[in-house]
């Protein structure tokens, strides 16, 4: 094998105190062009993240000789989003640097928390499906994985999150402002990508490669970021596309005419594909632009995946023993279609050998069980489109169909089923059936949930191909979400556990069981727990003006917002504690500070109602002098990884309470329980695997299972009869449609109060009597604070199994069969 090539030696940084703050005050003067007399915070800022970053580089070099020697199997990770959360504490964790930073910003006057705060997070993602991949890529780093992320650099992320007069409002999320000194661009790396256009004969005899002449192209500008593992050298990257417009596109005799928006139409129109993540999509040109993200996504990472192979292989029989690409939820799917047709109209190979690449390449990970979203796009469209792309589509659904036809003769059933289109008045073509089909593996992300997809959403191929199908449970990063996000209880833990080495091998949490039984462990818990509560006391008040009591049980649902997630019943539970403490005032109630989190898509108009009746109800809450401090509702804006960090070291119960069936495993849930959170919650996603490890006895269970939910919903399901028999329930929709909530005017809420008392998709009112049950038992066992603590501390020490890195294993040793590289140190 041929020897790495030979890089100058250059001075890496330093490792003392003196050397950082020398560096410090080097970039500041020749990167940052300003002295310290006169620099700004913000200048501060960048120059920090500058230094810090100097330190991976380094690490980022070795660990690229390293797999340049190895030339290994690599994992590349396609995902539509990642949130990655703040940089520069985690930065400073995987350099060993932080002591010293603080003690040299101390020396210049600042604090390391002034400068923290100026750090902004990358608007790259949305939900859990974001956070995973970002916690996937710390644990591949850690773990010596040789790994890529790939991704698009969204210029302006989701949004951030207003309320006026209780409705979200969605605002721009300008995040790279003040730039992003994380990242490295990267244009020489450019590819060009095409849409539109028509098809011709390429003179293949056998007719399936042909020509694609596209009619409008942009170009995918990458950057790309440092991914440190945690107590290793390897620095991996995740790669961010940027589109740009071709050089073509800026018509200056327009422009010289005074036709200043016509002569930048087409730059717009091309740096469009790039600004948000998840265009609206309730117009026929936000569809169209999803479509082009996906595309513009796999057609330049593929590209890329194709230049790093040939770096040094150059067989094309080799590219799935070198390269592992895991698709991310149906998002980047065209990637199978798209490598087709490079290998065939680009590369001129044969198709069945191109298939056979394709094929042992791919593993689809699925996110959902909910039919509407499996990812379907209109056959017009991709005509429309990618012409190309469907004339692949169709082929490989040709020949699949006529496998599945001799497999099973004479079922035209199973043959509508497995097809990769779904006929009808709009044929449409069905994403995760393409998936399962151009993939090695197929993978579900709780054991209920990969169950459910072989044995419902997926059905037909898990019959037909039951070795392919594999359930790899979701995993968090302590680092991230225990280290960083609770310092004072990972402080707490390394105390008892002899060090941080838990960090890295989470199964050492066990190793706190016994202290759950000592009086002075909980004591000291207890006061982790308070002054994390009263942080976030102190940060609810200055962003929302709503006092909470650090003594109260501090019980959060955080989460994206969707029906089947259920903060509407949440919400019940909510009203009929209010409406308790106002038929008897002097009751002894539990105090109780109830914390909502989340966003909803900008066009789910239910979700969104539901987020206004929240903040309604809050309203009137909080304002009541009868209630005083025993209930407050608090819906803290503009949920990120930000705000996780800080509600999820003050939370006491964990809301895990969507429908069972529902949920694919749900990550938030594994977060609280680490931080010490019980769990209240049905037997969906995780929650089961949850409820396994911290013991039935530590988790707060009610509802109905899957299939009990199942059969209720395929059956005469009366929502009206659960109303007219629980007194409770009638009176908390009662007081909702009655205009309590909305200053008399009964037709606010009115869609809301409909769809519980006409259909009720999600059997909020079939589940409400055993929620507020399973809620009664909580405030019950808050009284018993010894108790309460015990199972707290034995909710962390079970929770080792729910490491991303553990989730990594099963991936490497299951699935993708990659073997890490070491990089020596320095």
């Amino acid at each position: 094998m041929d020897a790495a090539p030979t890089r100058p030696r250059l001075r890496a940084p330093g490792r003392t105190i003196e050397d950082l703050e020398q560096d410090l005050l080097s970039n500041l003067y020749y990167r940052r062009g300003t002295t310290i007399e006169s620099a700004s915070l913000h200048d501060a800022y960048h120059t920090l993240a500058l230094t810090i970053r100097d330190r991976l580089v380094d690490r980022q070099a070795r660990t690229a000789a390293a797999h340049y020697q190895a030339n290994p199997r690599f994992v590349y990770y396609l995902s539509a989003e990642y949130m990655l959360g703040r940089q520069l504490g985690q930065n400073l964790l995987y350099t060993g640097t932080e002591d010293m930073v603080r003690s040299v910003l101390t020396s210049l006057g600042l604090s390391i928390e002034t400068i923290e705060a100026l750090d902004v997070e990358p608007g790259l993602g949305n939900g859990g499906l974001g956070r995973l991949a970002a916690c996937l890529l710390d644990s591949l780093a850690t773990l010596d994985i040789p790994a890529v992320g790939y991704g698009i650099r969204y210029e302006f992320g989701i949004f951030k999150q207003e309320f006026v007069d209780g409705e979200q409002v969605e605002t721009s999320d300008d995040w790279t402002f003040y730039g992003n000194p994380w990242e490295f661009p990267a244009p020489d790396d450019r590819q060009v990508v095409g849409f539109y256009g028509r098809t011709e004969d390429d003179g293949d005899p056998t007719g399936l490669r042909r020509r694609w002449v596209p009619s409008e192209t942009v170009r995918g500008e990458p950057s790309h970021m440092l991914v440190p593992g945690y107590g290793t050298e390897t620095v991996n990257i995740i790669r961010l596309w940027h589109s740009r417009a071709s050089r073509q596109s800026f018509d200056l005799r327009r422009f010289s005419a005074g036709q200043y928006a016509e002569a930048v139409q087409d730059v717009v129109r091309s740096e469009n594909i790039s600004k948000v993540l998840y265009p609206d999509d309730s117009t026929e040109l936000g569809r169209e632009l999803r479509l082009k993200q996906q595309y513009f996504l796999v057609s330049c990472s593929l590209r890329d995946i194709i230049r790093r192979f040939r770096f040094r292989n150059s067989e094309w029989d080799d590219f799935p023993n070198k390269c592992v690409v895991q698709l991310n939820d149906t998002h980047p799917v065209l990637a199978i279609v798209e490598l087709m047709r490079l290998l065939v109209d680009e590369h001129h190979l044969a198709w069945d050998r191109a298939w056979s690449i394709t094929r042992r390449t791919f593993n689809y990970t699925c996110h959902t069980l909910l039919p509407e979203a499996l990812e379907t796009w209109p056959v017009w469209l991709l005509h429309r489109l990618l012409p190309r792309h469907l004339e692949i589509i169709y082929s490989i659904n040709y020949f699949f169909l006529q496998g599945v036809a001799l497999r099973f003769p004479g079922d035209m059933h199973k043959l509508g089923a497995l097809s990769l289109i779904q006929e009808g008045s709009e044929p449409r073509v069905r994403m995760a059936n393409l998936a399962v089909v151009g993939s090695a593996a197929t993978n579900g992300v709780a054991e209920l949930h990969s169950q459910l997809l072989a044995d419902t959403t997926l059905r037909n191929f898990a019959q037909m191909w039951p070795a392919r199908f594999h359930n790899v449970t979701n995993g968090v990063t302590p680092r991230r979400f225990l280290r960083l996000a609770n310092p004072r209880l990972s402080a707490l833990i390394s105390s008892r556990l002899d060090g941080e080495g838990w960090l890295r091998d989470l199964d050492r949490l066990r190793e706190l069981e016994p202290f759950a039984d000592d009086p002075v462990m909980r004591e000291h818990w207890r006061a982790v727990k308070h002054a994390n509560k009263t942080d976030l006391a102190a940060y609810t008040a200055r962003t929302t003006g709503v006092v909470i009591d650090p003594d109260a049980l501090c019980d959060v649902m955080i989460k994206r917002f969707h029906e089947y997630k259920r903060q509407l019943l949440k919400l019940l539970h909510v009203v009929t504690l209010y409406q308790r403490i106002l038929d008897d005032p002097q009751a002894d109630v539990v105090p109780r500070t109830i914390l909502f989190g989340g966003k909803a898509a900008p066009a789910y108009h239910a979700a969104k109602r539901i987020m206004k009746l929240i903040n309604s109800v809050a309203g009137v809450v909080n304002s009541d002098p009868v209630v005083a401090d025993r209930l407050k509702v608090v819906f803290l804006p503009d949920y990120n990884v930000t705000r996780a960090e800080l509600i999820v070291p003050g939370a006491d119960l964990s809301e895990q309470i969507s429908m069972a069936g529902k949920e694919a495993s749900g990550t938030g849930n594994m977060k609280l329980a680490l931080n010490g959170a019980l769990t209240i919650g049905t037997l969906d996603g995780a929650n089961i695997e949850i409820r396994d490890q911290v013991g039935a006895e530590n988790f707060f269970l009610f509802g109905l299972d899957a299939a009990q939910a199942a059969a209720l919903r395929a059956g005469d399901y009366q929502p009206r009869e659960y109303y007219e028999s629980d007194d409770e329930l009638r009176a908390a929709i009662g007081a909702i449609a009655g205009g309590a909530f909305s200053g008399g005017d009964q037709s606010v809420f009115a869609s809301v109060v409909e769809s519980m008392l006409g259909w009720d998709e999600y059997l909020v009112l079939a589940d409400y009597r055993s929620y507020i049950d399973a809620q009664d038992a909580v405030a019950e066992a808050w009284l018993d604070q010894d108790r309460w603590t015990r199972t707290s501390i034995l909710n962390t020490a079970r929770c080792g199994f729910f490491s991303s890195d553990r989730t990594i294993h099963d991936y490497c040793a299951e699935i993708w069969k990659v073997d890490p590289v070491t990089v020596p140190p320095e």
